[in-house]
C-alpha cells in the first residue's frame, strides 16, 4: 500500500468517527464482514448506460439512463428515444428542437457513443459488473443495511422503485467510507486478461487503464441468479432493491415462468405453491423449488472515468444489432408524419 493510499484510508476513517454517525458505522462494519466472508469478485461482464454533461448543471457529468443494458446499442436506443421525445415534449424553441431532431437523425444512422445538442453532451458509458463470491463460490446475498422499499408489497403491478442511478454523479474523487476507497483503489488496475479472452477485448482492456484510469462506485443493484452444476447463472435484470429481485422470483413461479415456457398443469401447480410458500417468507434469499435452486444476490458495478469524463462503449464491445429509425418524422415546428 502506497503512502498516498494510507493517507487517504486514515483520513476517511477520521471523518467517519467525526461525524459519529451510527448508521455510517453500521454500514462500514457490514461491509468489512462481506470482504471476509465474500472474499473472492467474479466479473459479470459489460454494462451500459447513458450520462449527460450539461453545463447549466455544472461541469459534472451525471447518469441519465441505469447502467444496467446488456449492449451498447440498446443504451444507444435508450438515448435516441430520450432525445426524441424531449424534442416533442420538452421544448416549443424551434431552434432547440432542430439541434435535437439532428441528433436523433446521427443515432439512427450510426452506432454513435456520443452527440451534443443545445449545449448538452450525452454520451453511452460503459460499465462492468461483478459480485462478490465466497469460498464455493456462491454470490454475495443482500447486506442488512442495503435499502429496502418502505412497502415490501407481492403486487407487480405497482411501480418499481426508482433506480439509485438517476442523477447520481460521476465523481471519480467520492468515497463512501474505508472499504469503499479500498475497492476502489484495488479495481484501478483491472483488466481483462487469459487465453480464453479474445486479443481485440484485452487489448481494448488494456488500453482503459491509461485512457481511463480512475474509477467510480456505482450503488448496489440486485439480482436473481440461479445454480446451475458449479455455477450461478443470472436470470432477468437488475433491480434497485432486495424486495424487487425477491418479487421477481415471486412472479417467475407464480405465473410468467409458466406461460414463457408452457408448464403443464401438474408443473404450473408446483410452481404456484412454492410461490406462495417463498411470500410467506416475506425476506428469504434463498429457496428452492423442483430440484432447482435460487438465490437473491448483491451486484456491484464500477464505471472507469479519465481527463474527458466516463469512458464510452469500446470497440470489442458486441451489439446484436444495429441503429434504426425508432420513431416518426417530426420537423422542427414538432409536426409528426406517421
Amino acid at each position: 500500500m502506497t503512502d498516498d493510499w494510507q493517507r487517504q484510508l486514515h483520513a476517511l476513517h477520521e471523518e467517519l468517527i467525526r461525524r459519529d454517525d451510527p448508521a455510517a458505522w453500521v454500514k462500514e462494519a457490514d461491509a468489512v464482514d462481506a470482504s471476509l466472508r465474500y472474499p473472492h469478485l467474479t466479473l459479470r461482464g459489460p454494462v451500459f448506460g447513458v450520462a449527460v454533461q450539461d453545463p447549466a448543471a455544472g461541469p459534472a457529468w451525471r447518469l441519465l439512463k441505469p447502467v444496467v443494458d446488456g449492449m451498447p446499442q440498446v443504451a444507444r436506443d435508450s438515448m435516441h428515444s430520450h432525445l426524441w421525445f424531449t424534442a416533442k415534449d420538452g421544448t416549443d424553441d424551434r431552434a432547440e428542437r432542430r439541434e435535437l431532431l439532428a441528433a436523433v437523425a446521427v443515432l439512427e444512422r450510426e452506432p454513435a457513443n456520443e452527440v451534443t445538442a443545445c449545449g448538452v453532451r450525452y454520451r453511452v458509458v460503459r460499465g462492468e459488473e461483478f459480485a462478490r463470491c465466497d469460498q464455493d463460490g456462491g454470490p454475495e446475498a443482500p447486506r442488512p443495511t442495503d435499502p429496502e422499499p418502505a412497502d415490501r408489497s407481492w403486487d407487480r403491478r405497482l411501480r418499481d422503485e426508482p433506480s439509485p442511478d438517476a442523477d447520481f454523479v460521476l465523481d471519480p474523487h467520492r468515497a463512501d467510507g474505508p472499504m469503499a476507497y479500498a475497492m476502489k483503489q484495488g479495481l484501478r488496475d483491472f483488466s481483462y486478461k487469459g487465453g480464453r479472452c479474445p486479443a481485440d477485448i484485452r487489448a481494448d482492456s488494456e488500453r482503459a487503464l491509461t485512457s481511463h484510469p480512475d474509477v467510480v462506485l456505482l450503488p448496489a443493484a440486485f439480482g436473481l441468479v440461479e445454480r446451475q452444476g458449479e455455477d450461478w447463472l443470472p436470470l432477468g435484470a437488475l433491480t434497485a432493491t432486495p424486495h424487487q429481485a425477491r418479487r421477481m422470483l415471486y412472479d417467475g413461479m407464480a405465473e410468467v415462468w409458466a406461460m414463457l415456457y408452457g408448464y403443464d398443469d401438474a408443473k404450473k401447480a408446483v410452481y404456484a405453491r412454492a410461490a406462495e410458500e417463498y411470500k410467506a417468507t416475506q425476506r428469504a434469499d434463498e429457496f428452492g423449488v423442483d430440484g432447482r435452486s435460487f438465490r437473491i444476490c448483491r451486484v456491484e458495478r464500477m464505471v472507469r472515468t479519465g481527463p474527458d469524463g466516463p469512458e464510452p462503449a469500446r470497440p470489442s464491445d458486441v451489439d446484436e444489432y444495429g441503429p434504426m429509425k425508432m420513431h416518426p418524422t417530426m420537423d422542427e415546428d414538432g409536426t409528426i408524419t406517421h
